[in-house]
């Protein structure tokens, strides 16, 4: 009797881990999921808000990184905000800023403390002719594709967004297509830091790619079959034919 109590409670605690590892996993898609309805409706105070405490909190954007909760609310509440609807928290009229939030894959830690996920993100953007003469933009649309490799951490019993890195794959005009995008035209920092630029990174990021550029973004998880992480050279992207010596050196997460 004593051996089958024994198992059952080790039964018992197998499964309340498993249970904490699905409902932390669900946790972390809705965190990312309100995260992109905020974003989608420029709510830049309440997407600063889903972002860790932590002094290693950091976030990758096209080429720049942020760093701390001081450095999340540069980029959302003064840059975004500032560049997209003049510094209010909220959407204005005849302006779309869509991130769909897709193909969610998270990893929680054995700790169950902290967590990776990779998902993709969709945008559909533009401006109504309506208000082409008086939105700074004018009358724009426009289609963007890219992928997330993030990490969450848990803080008081919430999970929290605790470094994301966004990668852009490609960038295109709605009536040019991606075909016609021309290259390097989707550079937002240059190379000016924080201070500098008062709404500026702490750090100009090297590794940025953008269409044609194919290299892929790493995957946080190794193969579900093989175990295995897949092959440095693998994530490289040479040009037709030759050799991927020749090509540009792998991404690589921070």
């Amino acid at each position: 009797m004593g051996d089958e109590i024994a198992e059952l409670k080790k039964a018992v605690a197998g499964l309340q881990k498993e249970v904490s590892r699905l409902a932390d996993e669900g946790e972390i898609t809705k965190l990312q999921y309100k995260y992109g309805y905020y974003l989608d409706k420029c709510l830049y105070k309440e997407v600063s808000q889903l972002y860790s405490n932590s002094p290693e909190t950091i976030v990758e954007f096209v080429g720049g990184r942020y760093k701390g909760k001081a450095g999340v609310e540069r980029l959302y509440v003064n840059r975004f905000a500032q560049a997209f609807v003049k510094g209010r928290n909220g959407p204005v009229h005849g302006f779309l800023l869509d991130h769909d939030q897709m193909q969610g894959i998270v990893d929680i830690d054995p700790s169950g403390t902290t967590a990776k996920a990779r998902f993709r993100a969709l945008m559909s953007a533009g401006t109504h002719k309506s208000v082409a003469t008086t939105h700074p933009r004018g009358l724009v649309q426009w289609w963007e594709g890219g992928l997330y490799e993030n990490e969450y951490i848990k803080e008081d019993g919430v999970w929290k967004i605790w470094k994301l890195r966004y990668f852009p794959f490609w960038h295109a005009d709605f009536a040019k297509g991606w075909s016609n995008k021309e290259i390097g035209e989707l550079n937002p920092f240059g190379n000016t830091t924080f201070p500098e630029d008062p709404n500026g990174p702490d750090e100009i990021v090297e590794q940025v790619m953008l269409w044609p550029d194919c290299r892929v973004v790493p995957f946080h998880y190794p193969h579900p079959v093989t175990g295995k992480m897949v092959a440095e050279d693998d994530l490289r992207a040479p040009n037709w034919g030759e050799d991927v010596s020749t090509s540009k050196p792998a991404l690589k997460l921070s």
